[in-house]
């Protein structure tokens, strides 16, 4: 994780430097985009420390090694619902719901019904038998 709390470590700086400039330029008259530069210095350096820390209790990972394979790195992503038709209708009632945003608040909410039956349905699809809902 070297190369990970190296990059947040370097966007705190960046902010940081950001932030200075960006209040000196100003004459601090709007402080704003200073404090929300500085909030992300915090972020970034927050960021950084939590990288940094489950590095040193986990020990080098496989991409770490500069000598290392593809294949060092390998395992299981999580598993996926094949042929399953529940994406497509929560995309659907998504799609529904943003476009309810333009058209007006009736076709949100008629989106979003739809969308927690589709979220239901995604979530229990493979809740069969003395489990099934």
């Amino acid at each position: 994780m070297k190369i990970e709390y190296r990059m947040f470590a370097v966007l705190g700086v960046f902010f940081a430097c950001a932030g200075l400039l960006y209040g000196l330029w100003g004459h601090w008259r709007e402080p704003v985009g200073a404090v929300g530069l500085f909030l992300a210095t915090l972020l970034a350096f927050m960021i950084a420390f939590y990288a940094w820390f489950t590095g040193k209790r986990m020990g080098p990972r496989p991409d770490d090694d500069e000598a290392g394979e593809i294949d060092q790195f390998e395992g299981d992503y999580g598993f996926f619902a094949p042929y399953s038709w529940w994406p497509l209708f929560l995309g659907s009632s998504a799609a529904l719901c943003f476009l309810g945003l333009a058209v007006g608040w009736w076709l949100f909410i008629i989106g979003s019904s739809f969308g927690v039956v589709a979220l239901v349905g995604w979530t229990f699809e493979y809740f069969k038998g003395e489990h099934a809902l």
